[in-house]
């Protein structure tokens, strides 16, 4: 019994942590608040740390659009969409540092909701590479998706 709750404990905790999907340079959280208010808290979150969104794609769409076309059959999101920025202060301080990581700019923050799991909206981004000036670019990305994950 007690072997039973701890494991129940266990995962009741795991459940309030980021998740790493899709390798270990991803970074996401999953959360139970709706995919629009989702996408709409990664917008704000974005633009409340002073930065413009330079492109809002809608790959949910496009990948449903597109299926029969290329003979897909499997759903894979209910919805996906992405955001795209960059900041002009912190993008110099990380390229003057190393200017090959111009390959990291512009910044893209994802959300999802997984077609298998509906209720489950992921919320993400790539992580760079350590060293150098970019993990403050980590960081300031982190704080946009556990931003957006607990809704506004």
């Amino acid at each position: 019994m007690i072997k039973r709750m701890m494991t129940g404990l266990g995962l009741l905790a795991l459940a309030c942590v980021p998740v790493q999907a899709a390798g270990d340079d991803v970074f996401t959280v999953v959360t139970e608040i709706p995919f629009a208010d989702a996408a709409q808290g990664v917008n704000e979150a974005i633009v409340n740390k002073g930065f413009k969104v330079d492109y809002h794609g809608f790959l949910g769409d496009m990948l449903k659009r597109t299926a029969g076309d290329v003979g897909a059959s499997k759903e894979l999101y209910k919805d996906a969409e992405f955001f795209t920025f960059c900041s002009a202060v912190v993008s110099r301080t990380v390229m003057e540092a190393d200017i090959g990581d111009i390959a990291y700019c512009p910044y893209v923050v994802f959300v999802y909701e997984d077609a298998a799991t509906p209720g489950k909206v992921t919320i993400g981004h790539r992580n760079l590479p350590e060293g150098g000036e970019r993990g403050q670019v980590n960081d300031i990305l982190n704080e946009i998706v556990k931003t957006a994950a607990e809704g506004f």
